[in-house]
């Protein structure tokens, strides 16, 4: 049985060993010990969690997700039921903050349009800069208006 040192399973799955030593950090590749020299050394099976690793994280796992993940498979429990489930709720959590930034962008296109025609200010001690000060009262004026409505 072949094993990797750091630097060849980092070559063989495309990433840094600065990322394969901090994978096993957190737990999630299990390296042997060369009792001669204490180097890391990698089974085949750390290459398919290592790929694994940065494909769950290219879908937006977290480490403590794929963590919980390998447990999963530590347990012979399926991870499937997990895998979706996470990223179920991944897909609404990024919706919501999608609609989020959808209105921050709003906002600032707003700003910047409003600022076109307005000076510069000095800070007069009651003031810091109206351009954003001018901003924020129009929007808790929007905020009234939107309350009445509803």
């Amino acid at each position: 049985m072949y094993l990797y040192t750091v630097t060849e399973l980092a070559n063989r799955c495309a990433t840094t060993p600065h990322a394969v030593r901090y994978y096993t950090r957190k737990g999630l590749l299990r390296p042997k010990r060369n009792p001669e020299n204490g180097y890391r050394l990698y089974r085949m099976e750390e290459v398919a969690w290592l790929r694994f690793v940065r494909q769950a994280k290219s879908l937006g796992y977290t480490l403590k997700e794929i963590k919980e993940i390998m447990h999963d498979v530590d347990d012979d429990t399926s991870p499937c039921p997990r895998v979706r489930e996470i990223l179920m709720r991944r897909i609404v959590e990024n919706r919501v903050h999608l609609d989020e930034l959808i209105a921050l962008q709003t906002r600032m296109e707003k700003a910047v349009k409003q600022w076109e025609n307005m000076p510069d200010g000095i800070p007069d001690g009651g003031s810091v800069c109206h351009l954003i000060e001018s901003v924020t009262s129009e929007l808790a004026q929007e905020k009234i208006v939107n309350s009445i409505k509803h």
